[in-house]
């Protein structure tokens, strides 16, 4: 591979006008397809094999037309203090704002409150539901505005009104912390090259990366229903890893020129050596993001490959367009150790004599890896003692901050209707198969009425078959409590047995249901998903290092890294430690996904840095190290890089903090405090330590697996054989071939 890639890297420095083309026309191709596609619909959701899921079917086949998914908003009303909803004047004031809301062009019906029962039995709040012919994000600004006047007007009448539902619902801004975080990195890129143009490759071709992925995604969005969730997890990681795939590359190239090499060879031993640990750790990357369909989750399926293809756009933009850049940039790139002018005064490498932070680190490491090991095991173990109170859910309207009026509406329905009624659950009753259809509806709202946690069970409303009826149950808990939960399983235990006896099958579905089932999926998929991811990463390593420990003690420092994040987010977001700091305004469960989708990019994040710090240390060895000095020559290399990377793809996923929506803002913390756990504990410290505990057993490998185990140099061997004199700065043959095409 490495003989490949070197070639690859060469041609790409010859005909840099012809690879900037190409990737120029693959942006401007992607970015007319952004531009002229259809604007993407509301992103739809569905839990295959489950009940919640098979109840939302059968409704669709039973009640054509009633599951539409156009967008819903409750208009919830309170009655100034000492006043009710029932005074006059209030009622005056509600029924013209129903009035006012049935003029819409999009409005598909609206309740009165007073017609459909919709007022507390205190009389002090009442609701107005109102229906739409579209979804949320295909409603026109017009008539949200419509909506929200209407609002208004009825304020202006004294009354306290709030909006709740999707009808409000709005693009994410991820707001300025994200431009912080691509600030911060070309900080960190200028401190570790010393140099502006250097420091600006890697920036510039990971943006050109994620312009390809994200508007590729954009203009396949309405195609494929994909969420505006999909295209900011994808530029969230294909920026990150775009920075860092590109940062290594540049690297390597300026350490081939200190050693005198030509600036066309070097960029070729760049790509056929810091080139090859990418294409294995993109691998991983996008082995752990396509991974996530084996849990059987349209969404989280396409968020997987979605991020994916990012990724493996920046691998391709780091072996092709950075070698380009580099032949384009000529001298103006200085060996490693040189400045430019204008950051260091154009001053030399420096002379051989202190070691390097790197180096230094490296040596204590060796010389006390048991002290060294345990102080990371413990700290990271202390880290993940949160993650043992873990509780999964779903966010609704009750996790929304108190500023918005969604959440207002959400407490005003608690306060005036009980927790429970802002998810309620929808039996489906399916009586197709039973002799007494009528006496089966009744049989299952009778046993339902005599469950703990039922507040109100509404009478069964037939289809016009006769065949299937709905039945709305309100719980006494909010929908996100273990209560519910309970009450839900509840249901369907004594569905089993109302089945039994009437032949009539009881499904529950609804958002709170459909909550549950997908946690519960989640659940159940987390280990045999991380059995596959990190089985077939096991595998790849092997056939990277030639080794059977180095993966292993990779795969293990992994799950001391993820969960000790997976703590630090319980920490913060559910128990709210350092919350105020994070603009966490509302705690509570977390994200369903966020355990399976954390295991899965932090795995991939993960083996980056093990490939790019041990590939250095193999290399020194199978070159004649020991394996002490082999692992204070990895640091030497490769330690100031690797921690530019890890720093760079902290601040890019710090810069999603900022953003309005939870699960964005939970998924940049959580990836941002892995990185720090990972890169600066698990691969800084207690990979080093073990590999020096282990010594040469670190790099055993059975004689019979490596005759059967393709040799894919990712040192760099077969490039040495080939080596090509070397030339000094001055050389004019270079001069001239800078020019040339």
């Amino acid at each position: 591979m490495a003989t490949f890639l070197y070639k690859l890297g060469r041609l790409a420095f010859r005909r840099r006008h012809f690879v900037a083309l190409i990737w120029v026309a693959l942006l401007t191709l992607a970015g007319v397809g952004a531009a002229s596609a259809p604007a993407a619909g509301n992103t739809s959701f569905s839990i295959p094999g489950t009940e919640a899921q098979k109840a939302f079917d059968l409704l669709e086949q039973r009640f054509p037309g009633t599951t539409a998914d156009g967008a819903t908003a409750r208009v919830v009303f309170k009655a100034p203090s000492g006043e009710k909803m029932t005074d006059k004047e209030n009622k005056k004031a509600v029924h013209a704002a129903v009035e006012e809301l049935k003029s819409g062009s999009e409005v598909s019906s609206v309740a009165d409150p007073y017609a459909t029962h919709a007022v507390s039995k205190n009389s002090t709040v009442a609701y107005a539901s109102v229906r739409y012919k579209v979804s949320g994000m295909e409603l026109e600004d017009s008539t949200k505005d419509a909506l929200k006047e209407a609002a208004q007007h009825a304020r202006g009448a004294g009354l306290t009104v709030e909006i709740g539902g999707d009808a409000l619902t709005a693009t994410p801004e991820t707001g300025s912390s994200e431009v912080i975080g691509i600030a911060v990195a070309a900080v960190v890129l200028v401190i570790t090259f010393g140099s502006l143009l250097a420091a600006g490759f890697p920036l510039l071709t990971a943006i050109i990366g994620v312009g390809i992925g994200v508007s590729t995604i954009t203009a396949l969005a309405s195609t494929l229903d994909l969420g505006s969730t999909t295209s900011t997890l994808a530029s969230m990681i294909g920026l990150a890893v775009g920075i860092d795939y590109a940062l290594f590359i540049v690297s390597r190239y300026r350490a081939e020129l200190a050693e005198g090499r030509a600036r066309e060879d070097a960029a070729g031993r760049a790509v056929g050596t810091a080139g090859s640990a990418v294409v294995f750790a993109g691998l991983t990357v996008v082995i752990a993001l396509v991974g996530l369909s084996v849990v059987n989750i349209p969404m989280l399926t396409k968020m997987g490959v979605a991020a994916a293809g990012t990724v493996a756009i920046a691998v391709l933009i780091a072996l092709t367009l950075i070698p380009a850049l580099l032949g384009y940039a000529g001298r103006k790139v200085k060996p490693a150790g040189e400045k430019s002018k204008l950051l260091g005064g154009g001053r030399g490498p420096k002379q051989a004599g202190r070691p390097n932070m790197g180096t230094r680190w490296a040596s204590f490491v060796v010389r006390r890896p048991v002290a060294v090991l345990l102080l990371g095991v413990i700290g990271l173990g202390a880290a993940a003692i949160p993650a043992a109170s873990l509780e999964l859910g779903l966010p609704d309207d009750g996790s929304q901050p108190t500023s918005t009026t969604q959440r207002r509406a959400y407490d005003l329905l608690s306060e005036g209707f009980g927790p429970g009624f802002n998810g309620p659950l929808m039996i489906v009753v399916d009586a197709k198969d039973s002799a007494h259809p009528k006496a089966a509806f009744t049989k299952v709202g009778d046993e339902i009425k005599g469950l703990k946690d039922v507040v109100t069970v509404t009478p069964a409303a037939a289809n016009k078959a006769g065949d299937t009826a709905t039945i709305t149950v309100i719980p006494d808990s909010k929908p996100s409590s273990a209560t519910t939960e309970d009450l839900v399983h509840a249901i369907r235990d004594k569905g089993a047995d109302i089945t039994a006896k009437t032949d009539a099958k009881v499904l529950v579905t609804g958002s709170t249901a459909m909550n549950i089932d997908f946690s519960q999926k989640l659940n159940d998929a987390l280990l045999p998903y991380l059995a596959l991811v990190v089985g077939l990463a096991f595998l790849l390593l092997i056939v990277v290092f030639r080794s059977i420990l180095v993966p292993l003690k990779a795969a293990l420092g992994f799950l001391l890294s993820v969960t000790a994040a997976l703590g630090a987010v319980v920490a913060v977001f559910q128990w709210g430690w350092l919350s105020g700091l994070m603009n966490v305004e509302q705690t509570g469960p977390i994200m369903s996904m966020m355990p399976i989708f954390m295991v899965g990019v932090v795995f991939g994040l993960a083996m980056d840095y093990e490939v790019f710090l041990v590939t250095r240390m193999r290399e020194a060895y199978v070159h004649g190290e020991t394996p002490g000095q082999a692992v204070v020559t990895g640091f030497k290399y490769s330690a100031r890089v690797v921690t530019a990377a890890a720093v760079i793809m902290m601040a890019v996923f710090s810069g999603f903090i900022g953003s309005s929506e939870s699960m964005i803002k939970m998924i940049g913390f959580g990836l941002a405090i892995a990185v720090f756990f990972d890169a600066f504990i698990v691969r800084m410290a207690i990979v080093p330590a073990v590999l020096a505990l282990l010594g040469k057993k670190a790099w055993w490998l059975p004689k019979w697996l490596d005759r059967a185990l393709p040799n894919v140099d990712v040192e760099g061997e077969g490039l040495r054989a080939g080596d090509e004199p070397r030339v000094k700065d001055g050389d004019e043959d270079e001069d001239r071939e800078l020019v040339g095409v």
